[in-house]
């Protein structure tokens, strides 16, 4: 079920370009599936009239709390990450369809690059309460991408690649040796569209099913705008609505 709530910024935690934002909200929280989203109101801006879509980082029922790790890249998230503690930030949640559940006993692999690691640890951490421990390979251009590094490698053997060589293995995530090394059963994605499409590439030639997460450009988060538009091979679907997650033999990659 769908509800708009007010939160309160609890706890902030800078990251340079990205902040974690830990969320308070007084009202127990809905369900929450991993990969889902959030609309948030960008309050006091005069350039930003719509919410901007946030991926879940993390949930913790009991307290009721949602995590999010907002990058700035423009007028609204700039605004969202100067946020402090004590300020109300108003959300839709949860919204879209999140990555599905592998069996137990199949070998998953987590890929994310750069901010699109966000969603990927809560679904790590939903995978290990369910008795899955999954293989994360995270990357970015530079050490410094690579963010909470230490709370990932907790949830799962974690294996990393930077542009630059300077931590991990250098170059891109479908470099990385893992793949020659270890046969997985599920893979999910989330990251730049040329990343996943790549990783959707070799999933695709190991015969491995594959689902990423799609970033899309959103304004409404309900399938009514129409500006998050994807080719599928059912036609043309909002990736917010039907999305953000995909198995990549349903997109026209």
């Amino acid at each position: 079920m769908k509800q708009i709530a007010d939160f309160k910024l609890v706890e902030k935690q800078d990251f340079g370009r990205s902040v974690m934002l830990r969320l308070h909200a007084q009202q127990p929280l809905p369900e929450i599936q991993p990969g889902q989203f959030v609309q948030v109101r960008v309050d006091g801006s005069p350039t930003t009239y719509l919410r901007r879509p946030i991926s879940i980082h993390d949930v913790d029922s009991k307290q009721n709390e949602i995590t999010l790790l907002v990058q700035q890249v423009g007028e609204g998230t700039r605004h969202l990450a100067a946020a402090e503690i004590g300020d109300t930030i108003n959300m839709v949640l949860p919204l879209g369809n999140g990555f599905s559940m592998p069996k137990k006993g199949e070998k998953c692999l987590l890929v994310g690059g750069g901010i699109g690691i966000a969603p990927l640890y809560y679904f790590a951490k939903v995978l290990n309460e369910r008795g899955i421990r999954p293989t994360l390979l995270l990357g970015g251009k530079t050490e410094s991408d690579l963010l909470r590094l230490a709370d990932y490698q907790k949830l799962g053997e974690t294996f990393v690649t930077t542009e630059d060589g300077s931590l991990g293995e250098k170059g891109f995530v479908t470099q990385h040796s893992v793949w020659q090394k270890q046969q997985f059963d599920k893979i999910y994605v989330c990251g730049p569209k040329p990343m996943m499409k790549a990783v959707a590439k070799l999933a695709a030639e190991k015969n491995v099913c594959c689902e990423v997460s799609l970033e899309n450009l959103m304004a409404c988060g309900l399938g009514a705008c129409l500006c998050c538009v994807e080719d599928t091979v059912d036609g043309h679907v909002c990736v917010c609505k039907e999305g953000p997650v995909f198995n990549t033999r349903r997109l026209k990659w």
